[in-house]
Order: structure tokens, then sequence, then C-alpha cells
């Protein structure tokens, strides 16, 4: 997204006895202060927050809801509302007027000093419902000795005002394709003008068009099918007033300086005649204050339109993507916008055959307008891919499990710049993050990996411009099982003159999108390296599919090594060892191969440079240079 709120540094919080400053890009939540207003502002009132287990429901599990009440609400009865046929619960004191009942238990009551106080877990069970049905409900809470109601999680009193949540009860897996993929991110007016274009164009600022088209894309799709990507994921291309497209005017039609409508189906023709799919970026939670339904609502206090955009003094004051006035946003909430903001994504998978979406600002709408949208592409054509922007911690993210098929890994994200961008942390600090990440999240819950993208510094300026830095953090990202992304000009050397981040706290996003690098400009030898990691990535399932063990960790010396294993007979045969040096010294490194266990005398080749090494005594030793990785496999005989 065009963010312009998210950043301004941070307060630093320590980590491991240093002072390990705030990623801008989550606006404060990973700093000490920032963590402490969130986890005080969930543990106060009636908290949901869309916590229920399993997160992603099946047919014939129950469902269990958890509930917080903070010490500010006195409650001794808490009961939930639900619905199984698409409609709006409601109830009050225990009582169903729409819909069925639960009662919740108290589970345990907690001193919290965050809080200062007592607050208590309540759980309540939504029996079994049959594959397909999407349940709704509302959750309320009451002391009996009072008069007064509270719904979490916006503390309405009565139900018609209390927030929604829901789920979709399904056998529906992540796209298979997914897990294989490799996305390579690019932005439209950036990336090509095309062979029949003079060249750029020279807008007056960094902030105009540069002039890259749906034809430019066409003609480079031999290139990215070189590179060895797999799928493409485009910036927003609909009508509108910007370079970056977030900001729609129309959802129906592409800009025409990017070619139009016919334009965009021979791409996805051509694109899938070269086995690559095209994922679009949807931006759901707001549009352009250009666009017709909000000048007509903005216009006529009594357009039909009115109740689309979320008025709170009409004309002039409206909820706004973090008060951006010239990104209104829509409600959601109101049936008929919902239906056309999710019957507009509905259209592109069904007319033109687009294979996912980016979801831009998942956060905005909430999880039960998620669950209609997955549940309408979903019946498109299953095999979409829905990939949410979820910067937030990994227990939202997860939340957002069975209503997406996965979120940007921005926390892993975060955690690589950390350790091979600015060194403040050491691999340590990566293998724990991963260890634990593991265990989180669901194995069907895909998050793409990432080093840099359109919002945030490109890595190879975090890393001063050291491309033994890149090289490294690619060959980490590229040997984990979750799907890379290739950032476009990440892969020729595209860097940027300015960080993006400005002392007046604003994020000056365009410096990190400048106009792709081609012809002698591009870095061959960094090109070369990415082509070899695409094609040692596709030619190894088990880099996609497999188990990660950790085999050593010396943090003193920065030294780090993980096997990849196969869950399966089909990966199992084709154990990978990937051995890392992020130091800045020649490490001589020993390894222990067990697991995953190598006979003696078993000859591992590296898939980067061919140079052979043998396993003595179930211990494999060399030496490695300053930021310098390889990927080990067995030799072929």
């Amino acid at each position: 997204m065009e963010n312009l709120i998210f950043g301004g540094g941070g307060t630093p919080f320590h980590s491991g006895g240093k002072e390990v400053p705030s990623d801008p890009i989550f606006g404060g939540l990973d700093t000490t202060s920032g963590a402490l207003s969130y986890l005080g502002e969930a543990k106060q009132g009636i908290s949901h927050r869309n916590h229920i287990y399993p997160q992603d429901a099946h047919p014939g599990q129950e469902t269990a809801l958890m509930v917080n009440v903070g010490d500010s609400v006195r409650a001794d009865h808490l009961f939930a509302y639900y619905t199984t046929d698409g409609t709006d619960p409601c109830g009050s004191r225990g009582k169903a007027i729409q819909g069925f009942t639960v009662s919740f238990t108290r589970e345990s009551s907690k001193w919290d000093p965050l809080i200062w106080g007592y607050r208590e877990e309540w759980k309540g069970i939504i029996p079994p419902q049959a594959d397909g049905t999407k349940v709704r409900y509302i959750i309320e809470a009451w002391d009996s000795l009072g008069d007064k109601s509270f719904f979490a999680d916006n503390n309405a009193s009565d139900s018609l005002q209390a927030t929604r949540f829901s789920y979709l009860v399904d056998d529906l897996d992540t796209p298979t394709w997914a897990q294989d993929a490799i996305i390579y991110h690019l932005l439209i007016d950036r990336f090509y003008p095309g062979d029949e274009t003079p060249g750029w164009l020279r807008p007056g600022s960094p902030w105009g068009f540069y002039g890259g088209t749906l034809q430019g894309i066409m003609d480079k799709l031999p290139y990215l099918a070189d590179l060895g990507v797999t799928c493409l994921w485009l910036s927003p291309m609909w009508e509108s007033p910007s370079h970056h497209g977030y900001d729609i005017v129309d959802y129906t039609v592409i800009a025409q300086r990017y070619g139009g409508n016919r334009k965009f189906q021979q791409l996805v023709e051509a694109a899938h005649s070269l086995g690559l799919r095209i994922i679009l970026d949807f931006v759901a939670n707001h549009s352009s204050d250009q666009h017709p339904f909000f000048l007509a609502a903005q216009t006529d206090r009594e357009s039909p339109y009115g109740h689309w955009y979320c008025f709170t003094r009409w004309p002039e004051e409206y909820r706004s993507f973090f008060g951006v006035k010239w990104l209104p946003q829509w409600n959601l909430d109101y049936e008929p916008t919902r239906k056309y903001i999710i019957d507009q994504a509905v259209w592109w998978v069904k007319e033109y055959g687009i294979d996912g979406y980016r979801l831009d600002y998942v956060l905005g709408p909430s999880h039960d307008f998620w669950v209609d949208f997955r549940q309408a592409v979903k019946e498109v054509n299953p095999e979409t891919l829905l990939i949410g922007e979820v910067v937030h911690g990994a227990d939202v993210i997860r939340s957002y499990e069975g209503r997406l098929d996965g979120c940007l890994d921005f926390l892993l994200a975060q955690k690589i710049h950390q350790v091979f961008a600015s060194t403040i942390l050491g691999v340590e600090a990566l293998d724990s993050f991963l260890e634990r990440q593991e265990r989180h999240f669901s194995k069907h819950f895909v998050l793409p990996t990432f080093l840099d993208n359109h919002d945030m510094n490109r890595f190879l300026w975090m890393a001063r411009g050291d491309k033994r830095r890149l090289k490294l953090a690619a060959l980490c990202q590229f040997t984990l099982p979750q799907p890379p992304i290739i950032y476009y000009g990440t892969e020729v050397g595209l860097s940027q003159e300015r960080n993006i981040w400005t002392s007046d706290g604003y994020g000056h996003h365009v410096y990190a999108r400048m106009p792709m690098l081609w012809g002698e400009a591009q870095d061959q030898d960094l090109l070369e390296y990415y082509r070899h990691l695409c094609a040692i990535r596709r030619e190894n399932s088990v880099l996609r599919r497999g188990r990660r063990i950790t085999l050593h960790l010396d943090a003193a010396k920065n030294t780090y090594a993980y096997a990849l294993q196969g869950r399966g007979h089909a990966d199992g045969e084709k154990e990978i060892v990937v051995i890392i040096n992020s130091s800045e010294d020649v490490r001589s490194i020993t390894v222990s191969l067990v697991p995953p266990g190598f006979p003696e005398n078993t000859v591992l080749q590296d898939l980067i440079d061919g140079q052979s090494y043998k396993v003595r005594k179930s211990h494999l030793k060399l030496t490695l240079n300053p930021l310098q990785g390889v990927i080990l496999t067995r030799a072929k005989a």
C-alpha cells in the first residue's frame, strides 16, 4: 500500500543485550512502548479478537471461542449468539432473537501486571457444522447485578451495534501450486515501457509516471521465465490518478496508460502459455476520492451511495486510510457496498482467469468481510490464491487462517534485515525466530517471504550496497520452505539514493520504486546468482516442502547451518544442507550431520559453485569466506 503513516522509527527495544531499533514498517508495534499499549488495550474490556480454536474450522469439528474480560468490566454471564444461514445474529441476556445461543464458562482468573488488575478468560463452544456453513456470531457479557451489557470487541451496549465475527466451515486447502511458487513483484509503471517505446518518461518528480505498460511486461516475459520465477504479482492496474494505483477510481477498467482491458487479457494468456501465473493487487478497504460513488455521496446527501462510505460529518469528514483524505474508506458492513467490492474481485477471476490476489491492507475490513470474500472467490475457482498484507504481530496474522490462504511474512523480513543487512542481530536470533514461527502457524497457511517491497527501503540500500549481504540473505530466503518473492530490480542491483523515512515521520516510498534497470545497467553477476537460486529451488522439492532442522549454531562466530528433510518418500531421498557464514571473517566450521545422517565418505556438493566436501565421522568440516553460504546435496555418482 502507498503507506503514508506506518513508520517514523520508534523507540528502540532490547534483545540479547543489544538495542534493536524498530523497523518502521511496523509503526512502533515492535517497540516496548508500542507492544505494551497494544497488549494493554487487548486485555481491557470484553475482548475476543477472532480468537477461536481451531482457527480454520472443518466439518465435524466443534469450535471454541475464547474471550478475555478485563478488570474494567464486571461480568458473571457471557453468551454468544450465532447463525448458520448468513443472517445477522441477535440476542440479549442469554436469549437468541435471531439464531442460536452458546453459554460461556470461566476458564481462569489471572493477575496481570500489565493492566495492574485481574483479567478472566472465558470459553464457549459452537457445535460442529456441515461443510460450507458460514457461522456468524456476536458475544455479550453482563453482570446479573446490573442492567448494562457489553459486546466484544467494540463494547457496544446492544446486539445491533455489536462487532460481528464469523468463520467458514470447509475442507478447502491452500492451492497446491502456492508452495511451489517463486513470485516476482513488480510495479507496472516502473517495470518496462515496451520494446516499441523510446524509453522511460521524464516526470517532474519521482511521484510522476515513468511509462511502464502491460505491453512492457509482455515483452519481458521471456526475461522473467528465464529468471525462473513462476508467478507475477502486479501492482494495482485499474484507473487511478497515481503511479502506484492504490487509489482506485474504477474497478472494472484497466488504466489506459497501461494498455487497457484487452491488453491485460493478452498478458494473462501469454503468461499462462509460459507457465507463469498472475496475481493482482486488490484494494478492498478504500477507493480514490475521485471514485464516482464517493463524488456522488459527497455531492448529494440523499445519494444512493451515501451509506457506501463512512461519513462522520457529511460531507467533509469521513473515515479514510490512516486519515489520508484522498483515500476514503468503504463501508463494508453495508451489504450493497460489500457485495459490490466482492463482485469486482470475483469478476476478474471469472472473466480473465487470474490466479490470485495479494490483498492490500487486510487489517482494515473485518474478518467477517474476508470470510464472505473468500467464500465468493473460491466458489468460482478453489485454486485462486488469497494472500493478505497484515502488518502486525503473529497472533493477529494467525487469526486469518481459514479466512485467507496466507499472509506476507513481514516478521521474517524484519528479522532478515536485522541479521543480514543492518547486522544488529546475529544468526542465533534468526534461528530462534524460525524455530518458533514454524510451530506457531499451521503448515497449510502460506507465508511468502521477501527481502524488500514497495513500502520499505530496499535491502541493498539497507546493506549499504554490499551485494555479498544481499546474496547471503537471498540464499537463506530461497532455502526456507515458504515461497519466496523477488521485488523487481533486486535481482539486478536496483537500489535507491535516499532513505524513504524522513525526519517529518512520513514515508516517501517512491525512492524505493525507481524504474527497473535494463541492458548494461544490470548487475549480471547478481542476476546470474538469482537465476541459479531459482533453478535450485525448482529442482529440489525438499526446499519447498521439507522440514527444517538446525544442525549448527555458533553465536560468537556468527555461523549457522540447517538441513531440509523430506516429509515423504519423494522428498526424503535428497536432503539439503545449508551452511552460512554471516561474519566478516573467514570461518572454519564443523557441522554435525546427525540428523540428517550421511554415511561415511558421502560426498556433498555445493549447488552454488560445484565444490565438493566429504563427510567424516558424521561431521562435515569446511572453510567459508566472509559472508559466504553454501547449499549442499549428495554429489551425483
